[in-house]
């Protein structure tokens, strides 16, 4: 018969999708532990179900969006930081992509996300990036320096998409029909996918940051005001990657 440990590991080795034959043949087996066993499997195949679910709706929302046209998802990351830049993503996903939980970034672990930016960018029809530094955020402001990044991203794209998908605004100086979504990153994939990419390439620039400047921990806190920030910056004063126009408060 066989034991516990090889029937976890036969299972560990099956795609998911096969499960259920062998979920059937094993539920026959009346040992305790398998019965855990089985129930858990089971409970694993119906997260991923819903998973598949929500991944559905999210496309069709933003395929019903654009009428089925190709669209590019558009987001961005570090708006609120006091050090580093703003990174936005422009990304179009294929129609029929099966990549499961991608979400907001901010509900992701940064293990998940760094998954996950890989088989984006594996599987994405095209991606693009755009980067707006320290330097240029004091001298347009925030704002200005995001819908600049944000057009980099677009303009960087290999295929043109017919429409943008962005997560709340309409970003000036672009010709392409644009659409934004409230929560765009929880309703639409191809905006969770850009909140991936811009969130995932953004904080692995932080983490290089850190090696040049590692008396501010930036690895740690990627340029966000966290208290250990705000005690290194008063203590070491400002460093190239610190944006002037959001730390006048701290002296």
């Amino acid at each position: 018969m066989e034991s516990l440990k090889d029937i976890k590991a036969r299972f560990a080795a099956l795609p998911m999708e096969l499960w259920e034959e062998a979920l059937t043949e094993l539920e026959q087996d009346e040992r305790q532990g398998v019965i855990h066993f089985s129930e858990s499997c089971r409970k694993k195949m119906k997260k991923q179900e819903e998973e598949r679910f929500r991944i559905q709706t999210m496309q069709k929302f933003e395929q019903e969006l654009a009428d089925d046209q190709i669209l590019a998802g558009i987001d961005e990351a570090g708006r609120g930081p006091l050090a580093g830049p703003v990174v936005a993503a422009a990304v179009i996903m294929p129609p029929d992509c099966k990549i499961l939980y991608i979400n907001d970034s901010k509900k992701l672990s940064a293990a998940k996300r760094e998954e996950l930016f890989d088989r984006i960018m594996d599987e994405a029809v095209a991606v693009g990036i755009g980067i707006s530094s320290p330097g240029r955020i004091d001298e347009i402001n925030i704002l200005q320096a995001t819908y600049e990044a944000m057009r980099t991203a677009v303009a960087e794209l290999e295929t043109v998409p017919a429409v943008l998908v962005n997560d709340a605004v309409i970003i000036p100086q672009i010709a392409i029909p644009q659409k934004p979504v409230i929560k765009g990153d929880a309703k639409c994939y191809s905006i969770a996918a850009a909140s991936i990419i811009a969130k995932v390439t953004r904080d692995r620039m932080m983490i290089q940051y850190d090696e040049l400047y590692p008396e501010y921990g930036f690895a740690g806190h990627k340029g966000y005001g966290s208290a250990a920030h705000i005690e290194a910056l008063k203590k070491y004063g400002p460093c190239p990657i610190h944006r002037q126009s959001f730390i006048g408060n701290f002296f």
